[in-house]
């Protein structure tokens, strides 16, 4: 009797390219390296833009981004679909940028005299580019809690939590960010 050999094929696979967001992430929880390189290059640039506004500085934010991939990978079994992958995400780089930040120089606690105080920003249309680089120019805990309340959507109490300080110390922070924009602004308004 003489048996017949046939090739079996690989069940083919879905290149990470081409996946759904549920199955590249069950292809990164199983270590698959080029679903991991997918989900990076997927979500690199919103995530690093989110580091680079929070630390204010280029190596900063590469480091913040390179270590915020890593524990993304290593707890992506915590993430439980409540909401998208690139929310989950972002909590998890925004915290590990601000914890780099925290290793800088520490907060300075403001007075709230004015904390609570709207800023007057005008009517007229600011060139993207100078906006971006007029708030680089914030010290570190102005432009953390500028960036997380007003570009990241984030409530005072949840950056308070985030950064280890008061709701005052945010509002302030909040406060003295814009005024201090404003001044940098001045010319341009």
């Amino acid at each position: 009797m003489i048996l017949s050999r046939t090739k079996q094929r690989a069940p083919e696979l879905t290149p990470p390219a081409r996946m759904t967001e549920a199955e590249l992430i069950e292809a990164c929880r199983r270590q698959d390296r080029r679903a991991q390189k997918e989900l990076y290059d997927r979500y690199n640039r919103a995530m690093y833009t989110a580091c680079y506004r929070i630390c204010g500085d280029f190596d900063l934010a590469n480091d913040a981004l390179q270590e915020g991939f890593l524990k993304v990978f290593q707890k992506l079994h915590t993430f439980r679909g409540e909401s998208t992958v690139g929310a989950w995400m972002k909590v998890v780089i925004v915290r590990t940028a601000l914890n780099r930040l925290r290793r800088q120089p520490r907060y300075d606690e403001l007075p709230l005299n004015h904390a609570d105080e709207e800023v007057d920003w005008g009517h007229t249309a600011l060139d993207v580019e100078y906006l971006e680089k007029a708030i680089q120019r914030l010290p570190d805990g102005y432009r953390a809690v500028f960036v997380l309340i007003e570009v990241e959507g984030y409530k005072h109490q949840e950056v308070a939590d985030m950064l280890g300080i008061t709701v005052g110390t945010s509002k302030s922070q909040l406060f003295y960010a814009k005024k201090k924009l404003r001044e940098y602004l001045k010319a341009y308004v």
